[in-house]
């Protein structure tokens, strides 16, 4: 696993860590998208005889126990989700980090950390906010330490172009090293 090269992004609901998620890979092809969220969406599916995209179609009705569950298995072992995505083979963008343990963990295994900001009132024209108080989605209110942050409340297309310099930047970061061999 010590080659494996690891983004993560964190952000609040509908902050726009997807669309970042998305823009970055389009430049970094060798990266897959493997969210904390798909692993807790598989395994609720799972306990409710429901499929994964019944789940994933359905996210704000099944938010609350989305979260209910990722805390209880977090509250089993801190390291549970966390060990569902590095499982994965190859180089992963984990878009959805938002608990300090998580972040340190990840930061532990040499990740590039990106955050997104967004203003509560443009999240909430994008759908609907639920459980903004959880430790989820405050946890990492108060750390200022990212490698990148991205502040998204204009439009999708400056949302792109913002993630995609990020991207840039970061392939001459990671692979910088190795073309000057």
């Amino acid at each position: 696993m010590s080659n494996k090269k690891i983004i993560i992004i964190s952000g609040k609901q509908l902050s726009g860590k997807d669309t970042v998620a998305n823009a970055i890979m389009d430049v970094l092809k060798d990266f897959k998208r493997v969210p904390l969220a798909d692993a807790i969406k598989k395994e609720f599916g799972s306990q409710k005889n429901l499929s994964f995209n019944e789940v994933d179609r359905n996210k704000p009705l099944y938010r609350a126990d989305l979260i209910a569950l990722g805390n209880k298995r977090r509250s089993e072992d801190a390291d549970y989700w966390i060990k569902k995505v590095l499982s994965e083979d190859g180089n992963i963008i984990v878009p959805d980090v938002r608990l300090k343990h998580e972040l340190e963990t990840f930061k532990q295994l040499g990740a590039v950390c990106i955050r997104v900001n967004s203003k509560r009132e443009e999240r909430a024209k994008r759908g609907l906010i639920v459980q903004e108080n959880d430790a989820t989605e405050t946890e990492l209110d108060g750390i200022t330490n990212w490698d990148y942050i991205i502040d998204n409340n204009g439009s999708i297309d400056l949302l792109k172009q913002n993630a995609q310099k990020i991207a840039k930047s970061i392939e001459l970061s990671l692979y910088s090293t190795s073309r000057k061999k």
